[in-house]
């Protein structure tokens, strides 16, 4: 079940490939399930040489946690071979049914090993924020997942972008920073810190106590991809992304074929 499951996702991953839902299919119908599933593949990647650098958080709104019946969020890897910063052109070609969402990403300075990490001590050891998109992309057909669907495949990572103005935590009020995504000039999503759990902070310190209770802790130099600040939107070739964040310099990029 697992096994066939995990097979599916990393066919489907490695040739561009959409599935059927794995739920009920393939009876991934518990988190525990759909977290072996994740880490089997995690494992694969990072046995074929991919370099892991961090993690990705899901689930940050409280509306999609009431939507889908959680009342945590989720998480991801984050892999190297699919960090963008800005200046370069993004291939569509390289996802499957892509999206876009704004969010706000930390980089640790300091290694995290304390399930009860206090959230001061989360602040004093981030090292800075930074504005990103993240492209989120799913292996299920046309975006049809449950819970487990998306936790097992990798919580729907794809790609992200950094943006190169880096800005110490304790300088900006990310609770209250606006959050503007535009295509092509044009304004399509619109949100706000407290949108991701009531602060970007609150993610992190949520990633930090969950990895370190793993046994997975974060170490400095991890990027954590913090959560939406608002709804995610398709993205097409030949379009301009630009994602404003309140204390950062506008991030802009451009997704080519």
């Amino acid at each position: 079940m697992i096994k066939t499951a995990a097979d599916e996702i990393f066919y489907g991953r490695q040739n561009l490939a959409q599935i059927p839902p794995i739920r009920e299919r393939l009876g991934i119908t518990s988190l525990q399930d759909a977290y072996a599933v994740q880490v089997m593949n995690t494992e694969r990647w990072a046995a074929a040489d991919r370099k892991s650098i961090g993690y990705k958080i899901g689930l940050t709104s409280e509306a999609v946690q009431k939507q889908l019946g959680v009342d945590q969020p989720d998480f991801g890897t984050l892999w190297g071979d699919y960090a963008y910063s800005e200046g370069q052109e993004v291939s569509v070609s390289r996802f499957m049914q892509p999206r876009i969402e704004t969010e706000i990403a930390f980089v640790l300075g300091a290694d995290i090993d304390d399930p009860d990490l206090p959230a001061t001590k989360l602040i004093s050891s981030i090292a800075y924020a930074l504005p990103a998109i993240e492209i989120v992309d799913s292996v299920i057909e046309d975006w049809k997942i449950s819970l487990f669907d998306t936790v097992a495949d990798n919580a729907s990572g794809g790609g992200f972008v950094l943006g190169a103005s880096p800005r110490r935590v304790d300088a900006l009020d990310l609770r209250l920073a606006g959050a503007v995504l535009s295509l092509d000039g044009r304004p399509v999503s619109v949100g706000v810190g407290a949108a991701c759990l009531g602060n970007p902070l609150n993610a992190a310190l949520w990633l930090c106590r969950k990895m370190a209770g793993l046994g997975r802790p974060m170490r400095a130099g991890d990027l954590i991809l913090s959560g939406a600040l608002g709804p995610m939107v398709a993205i097409t070739a030949n379009r301009t992304a630009t994602v404003e964040v309140q204390g950062f310099p506008a991030l802009t990029i451009r997704f080519g074929e």
